[in-house]
């Protein structure tokens, strides 16, 4: 392999020209493949600043490092998120390459000024103002007002219909026995339900009275099967 020196500005930049001539994206699997070609640049490079040398030995431990794990998969996790560091720096420094390109092209061509693209419709839309055409008339609102009366009444739905029950609870009709067997003295239970607007109420009804049985506030006497229930007060 022939290694043809070139003036890098950084170890960053010679690592980015290895992988961008070997067309791979920057991850931890090329980094490992330009680990050999890096090392034969520095072996070739003569003359270098100390200083500057010691920023490209840096980066070259960090591609051993790499190449290393791909030997011996297992890495210590501080290892792993250095790599990981490396691989986002690295990143951001091509980023950082390509800006600087087209920085230098707009440069070069003199353009130093630029209009912001205008674009009236989606600034309004964006806004949310309302701002009508200017050959609007007044008849043209007042028809897109019908028509929009319109497409409402079209669209009005028929809701269905609910039924509403109404519920008594045990201890209201309770209390309604009680109120009963206050004014009289003696009642028959189909007095207490002839108003009951349900089979529910009836039952509701039933259990109140043998509630106030058990209490011992009312005496209920039936003859025979099936007949009459009457009510004592006690």
């Amino acid at each position: 392999m022939i290694i043809k020196l070139e003036q890098f500005e950084g170890p960053l930049a010679l690592l980015v020209s290895l992988i961008d001539k070997a067309k791979l994206d920057i991850t931890e699997v090329s980094l490992a493949k330009v680990t050999d070609q890096y090392l034969s640049y520095l072996r070739a490079a003569r003359n270098m600043d100390p200083t500057e040398m010691a920023d490209f030995l840096t980066v070259a431990s960090r591609l051993l490092l790499i190449k290393t794990k791909a030997l011996l998969p297992y890495l210590l996790p501080e290892e792993e998120e250095a790599i990981e560091e490396f691989e986002d720096q690295l990143r951001m420094y091509r980023e950082f390459l390509e800006a600087s390109k087209k920085v230098e092209a707009m440069v070069a061509e003199g353009r130093f000024m630029y209009a912001r693209e205008f674009n009236r419709r989606s600034l309004i839309a964006a806004s949310g103002a309302f701002a009508p055409p200017k050959k609007l008339k007044a008849s043209d609102l007042a028809d897109c007002y019908n028509a929009m009366i319109l497409s409402l009444a079209e669209r009005r739905q028929t809701l269905t219909e609910a039924v509403i029950r109404i519920t008594v609870s045990l201890e209201e009709k309770i209390a309604d026995i009680k109120s009963l067997m206050k004014r009289l003295t003696a009642a028959r239970f189909s007095d207490l339900v002839k108003a009951s607007g349900s089979k529910v109420e009836v039952v509701v009804s039933f259990l109140a009275l043998l509630e106030l049985v058990k209490l011992k506030q009312i005496v209920a006497e039936q003859s025979d099967l099936f007949s009459e229930i009457e009510l004592i007060r006690k």
